[in-house]
């Protein structure tokens, strides 16, 4: 039977035809909710921003109520924090979560890659190498944007073939609670670029070879790496 193909955590799925070129909204909550979502996700809204939810109400064209809703709905995965007589404001991390962040994210991707070395087939082979492809056509354009997905891409196809059933939902849940805006991507970083690059190439040959304890060490280092690279370019927010 085949595999199920992963879903890429950040892309838009929901409805509001208007916001992102998907089906008509099935409630206002849910269109404020996905314009939102979408606002915080390309940095349109970035992190420590106040949401208002007037201007929410006037700019979209519709009540508070909806508002309130969609915003309960984003504090609940934690896009939106409250504080008192402050309002809702876009959730910034501190550094102390930022850590705790990658570490979590190491150890999910790194055991899901070591699973995914004992389950891979020839044909997820094939979509992990077609996604590669991508993204080197992408570094060589100096794509950010595509680069970024493509890497989502690459993660959760890991994820999902390692972990079908805990590991790339757990993965998938951070990615959603903690999305990275484009314009704080490390992927806009040749360096960076060249190097992640080249680590996922690594990661498909270990795959390839059913190495799963290489496949691991890799993807911990190659995900242990990003706080440096966002320290290095004075980048705030989480990896993407």
């Amino acid at each position: 039977m085949a595999r199920r193909k992963a879903s890429v955590p950040g892309e838009p799925n929901g409805p509001v035809a208007a916001a992102v070129g998907s089906r008509p909204p099935t409630s206002r909550a849910d269109y404020v909710h996905t314009v939102l979502h979408k606002e915080i996700l390309d940095g349109t809204l970035q992190p420590g921003t106040p949401v208002l939810q007037d201007e929410i109400a006037g700019r979209l064209g519709v009540s508070i109520t909806p508002v309130r809703e969609a915003l309960r709905r984003l504090e609940s995965t934690g896009l939106v924090t409250y504080q008192a007589h402050y309002g809702a404001t876009v959730t910034e991390l501190s550094p102390d979560a930022l850590t705790e962040l990658y570490q979590l994210r190491a150890a999910i991707e790194g055991l899901a890659a070591n699973l995914a070395a004992n389950h891979i087939t020839g044909d997820d082979l094939t979509e992990l190498r077609a996604i590669h492809a991508e993204m080197r056509s992408a570094q060589q354009a100096h794509d950010t944007t595509a680069l970024a997905e493509g890497s989502r891409r690459f993660h959760a196809t890991i994820a999902h073939i390692g972990g079908p059933a805990l590991l790339a939902r757990h993965l998938a849940g951070l990615w959603d609670s903690y999305p990275v805006p484009h314009t704080a991507s490390v992927w806009q970083f040749e360096d960076v670029a060249a190097r992640c690059v080249a680590e996922h190439e690594k990661l498909i040959e270990a795959l390839e070879n059913g190495d799963g304890a290489a496949a691991q060490q890799l993807m911990e280092d190659h995900i242990a790496g990003v706080p440096e690279d966002r320290e290095t370019h004075d980048l705030s927010g989480p990896p993407c």
